[in-house]
């Protein structure tokens, strides 16, 4: 299994990012993904989750409304669109699977909220 995320970054508050995750080792198109984030000092949280057809979408209270996952099979690729985003959204974003996450995880992608 590998998962590979990218697109963090510094942004102001009210910004936007797009994170993307490349997937890889498993058969992407029929495993339900999500995204995860860890802000320092704190637990990894759940943050969105999509299944295997894109056909429903979850997120948790504190994005709903700004956050919109997405994925691509035939790219074996999950995103999340981060709009309007405040500075406690700094953390590190990971993908993996949703539910029981893959013991191995990827190196995740920064991103930093501030002015």
């Amino acid at each position: 299994v590998q998962l590979v995320e990218s697109g963090g970054g510094l942004v102001q508050p009210g910004g936007s990012l797009r994170l993307s995750c490349a997937a890889s080792g498993f058969t992407f198109s029929y495993t339900d993904m999500s995204w995860f984030r860890q802000a320092p000092g704190k637990e990894r949280e759940l943050v969105a989750t999509i299944t295997s057809d894109s056909y429903s979408t979850n997120y948790a209270d504190f994005v709903k409304g700004r956050f919109t996952i997405s994925r691509d099979n035939a790219r074996n690729a999950v995103f999340l669109q981060m709009n309007s985003l405040k500075p406690e959204g700094t953390a590190v974003y990971y993908c993996n699977k949703h539910p029981r996450p893959f013991s191995s995880w990827g190196q995740g992608t920064q991103v930093t909220v501030a002015s």
